[in-house]
């Protein structure tokens, strides 16, 4: 079964409801149509100029309650919830919605800034990042993914941060690994990258990468992970046995965290364009709950896919 179908699948088990932001916009509506019509979970739609009916009202009173140093009074707060972005992501704080989906149309800022606003970093969390999720087609890659299935590799951070600092990648890798258990259902196998492998080079870059690599480990004991690595002895087991002798990561690596953005927004392209991958994402990682960003060219089905991934994303947060 392919990933998307996966997804799917998995989300129709998963009770909630998705709040789809921008209504106005013909893809969204059609994305809503497809998510009724398989019934797949709940869906709302939001208009451009929600009304200042009953439910705006409940959240813009709430959301004065939880956030009053940035609400002057329940007009203002009733003023900001007619803003479709945080009505949305104001939904999912008050848990009215287990996710909120935006991007078509509105800037990425925009819907970060909303999502902060509402309801801000997971527990442990201090930055937002983002991940792809590369969906190879059989036979393709490594000596180790396998000939009749899809291989899903995770890629972070393609689309957020610029230049993490070894604690935020520690904590970008965290976010990518535990979304990667509710999402894809697997194990994670965490690579932090770089041009270096177990001290083969020396530089800032490298230290960096060490050091997020050994924070990650002693937060996360029970998370296969290793660092640093170059990406053939992350992806490749008889490289890695050449390489890193002994690692527990072994060659198969399912995500791959990235030094900076240069680099994973170059490398998810690369994957796509030449390796022939599907790129789904990015997926909005290190909320509370989740609210997702689109890509502006998204379709009615990417929209249905980060819907469900965005619903897959609630189960435990």
């Amino acid at each position: 079964m392919a990933f998307q179908q996966k997804i799917r699948q998995r989300a129709s088990e998963t009770p909630g409801t998705v709040v789809l932001v921008e209504g106005w916009d013909d893809r969204v509506q059609r994305a809503a149509d497809i998510i009724r019509k398989k019934e797949l979970f709940d869906v709302a739609v939001l208009p451009r100029e929600p009304e200042v009916d009953q439910t705006v009202k409940e959240v813009g009173d709430l959301l004065a309650l939880r956030k009053p140093e940035r609400v002057e009074g329940a007009d203002h707060a009733i003023e900001l919830a007619r803003d479709p972005l945080r009505l949305g992501a104001g939904m999912v704080a008050l848990g009215k919605a287990s996710a909120a989906v935006a991007g078509a149309t509105c800037p990425t800022a925009d819907v970060l800034r909303a999502a902060l606003w509402a309801v801000g970093t997971a527990e442990g969390m201090s930055v937002v990042s983002s991940a792809f999720y590369m969906v190879l087609p059989p036979g393709s890659g490594s000596d180790w993914w396998g000939e009749k299935d899809e291989t899903i590799l995770t890629v972070t951070d393609g689309a957020v941060v610029p230049d993490p600092d070894s604690e935020q990648l520690s904590e970008i890798a965290a976010a990518a690994a535990t979304d990667r258990s509710r999402i894809v259902g697997d194990k994670p196998v965490v690579a932090f990258l770089s041009y270096s492998t177990h001290g083969s080079a020396r530089g800032e870059l490298v230290e960096k990468v060490s050091e997020a690599f050994q924070l990650f480990k002693r937060n996360n004991p029970d998370v296969v992970c290793d660092g640093e690595l170059q990406v053939d002895s992350a992806l490749v087991p008889h490289i890695a046995a050449s390489k890193a002798s002994g690692s527990p990561v072994g060659g198969k690596a399912n995500i791959l965290v990235f030094p900076d953005l240069n680099a994973g927004n170059m490398a998810y392209k690369l994957i796509q364009r030449i390796g022939g991958a599907a790129a789904v994402g990015p997926i909005m990682q290190g909320l509370a709950k989740p609210v997702a960003d689109l890509s502006r060219g998204a379709t009615a089905d990417d929209i249905v896919d980060v819907a469900c991934i965005s619903l897959l994303q609630s189960a435990a947060s």
